[in-house]
């Protein structure tokens, strides 16, 4: 029989960041992915690593540690990562208020408010008619999934000798033992399943008294831009203020949130907020949405993409908007916490996305998890 100290199912980012540390522990690792690559949540989002979204104190810090890591896979990895920053840039008075008020604030994040005519001064693709100004974070990075998920493996592979079986869907888990579709047998001392939502088809019963809602996104991308025109740095528009939980202390977002919902109710019902990066070829990606739980159909719907677009346009001036290919991901959200994460059986963890922030918090999540458990056996 085959033996691991540690069995990883799922190649996605969160499964790569808990094999990562895992290997660089000195432990033996093999990864399951069920299909020939990973193509689900992790390669279906912007490739944002996105401090700034999250929460003050514990996640912000997770973020940054997720960035050192990011930054270390540049330079051993050949994965392109682009230390671009971003920008929240804002067309109404109210957007401003809450902006200025998060920058003012004590939270410990890195960032500012620039006035409207300086930012448009300083990063030309914003859109300068009626800008009031732009908070901008110097700590994001812009990464391309679907490179990074083809190259993380790869360095794992070669310099800690992870096993990854792709094409491999897993069956059972029985611990110490797990069981491929194949009818091939493991052992492993610790097991953990890291497929977002799909763990429902291994322990159907943990997913149903988890809490955790399916959330559906789409999202665009344009073609290489011409005359390497750049983005810069990421950009969100206002929208963005009612979305992450790092505004969530400013006195001011009640009131605006109370004017989308009156006055931009389709925004709100698809749980839309306007974002924009530009990956190494040039690309820029373009969302997003949230449809939830019974809201979610496998049919896209071209209302959305519009809306998106329309909003778009009023922050940014690129020279071509056409856009090159259209999709969707679903991944799975838990209301009460940012990371679900369970243990059914001994030594087999359950460990879901981070809600929506897979790039920006799953490393610093792993590294985490194994600080709290580097002593404990299994």
């Amino acid at each position: 029989m085959n033996s691991v100290d540690v069995a990883v199912i799922g190649a996605g980012i969160v499964g790569l960041g808990h094999a990562w540390e895992a290997a660089r522990r000195g432990r033996s690792v093999a990864v399951f992915e069920r299909t020939a690559r990973a193509e689900a949540a992790s390669v279906r989002n912007f490739g944002m690593v996105w401090p700034i979204g999250q929460t003050p104190g514990l996640w912000y810090r997770r973020a940054l540690r997720s960035r050192d890591m990011w930054l270390q896979l540049r330079s051993e990895a050949g994965v392109a990562v682009s230390e671009c920053g971003s920008l929240h840039a804002v067309y109404e008075a109210d957007e401003a208020a809450v902006l200025q008020e998060f920058a003012a604030a004590d939270t410990g994040m890195a960032c500012e408010w620039i006035e409207g005519a300086t930012a448009a001064r300083r990063w030309p693709a914003l859109n300068p008619d009626g800008l009031k100004g732009a908070l901008h974070s110097p700590t994001e990075l812009c990464v391309d999934p679907r490179q990074a998920l083809r190259l993380i493996p790869k360095y794992l592979a070669e310099k800690y000798s992870v096993q990854f079986h792709f094409d491999t869907p897993i069956a059972a888990v029985h611990m110490p033992n797990i069981r491929t579709a194949g009818g091939e047998s493991w052992q492993a001392r610790r097991v953990f399943v890291c497929g977002g939502a799909d763990f429902e088809t291994l322990f159907p019963q943990v997913f149903a008294d988890s809490g955790l809602v399916k959330c559906k996104l789409q999202m665009m991308a344009t073609g290489p831009q011409p005359n390497a025109w750049q983005l810069g740095p990421h950009v969100a528009g206002g929208l963005t203020l009612a979305h992450y939980k790092a505004f969530e202390t400013c006195p001011s977002l009640p009131k605006l949130k109370a004017r989308f919902a009156a006055g931009m109710p389709e925004y709100v019902r698809f749980g839309i907020h306007v974002m924009a990066s530009q990956n190494h070829l040039g690309e820029v990606i373009i969302g997003d949405s949230h449809e939830y739980g019974s809201d979610i159909a496998p049919f896209d719907k071209v209302e959305i993409d519009g809306l998106i677009l329309n909003y778009l346009r009023k922050m940014l001036r690129m020279p071509d908007s056409t856009i090159a290919r259209r999709w969707h991901g679903v991944y799975a959200k838990h209301p009460g916490t940012v990371q679900f994460q369970a243990e059914p059986q001994p030594g087999c963890a359950i460990v879901g996305s981070p809600g929506g922030a897979g790039m920006t918090l799953s490393f610093g999540c792993a590294d985490a998890w194994w600080n709290a458990h580097e002593g404990e056996t299994p």
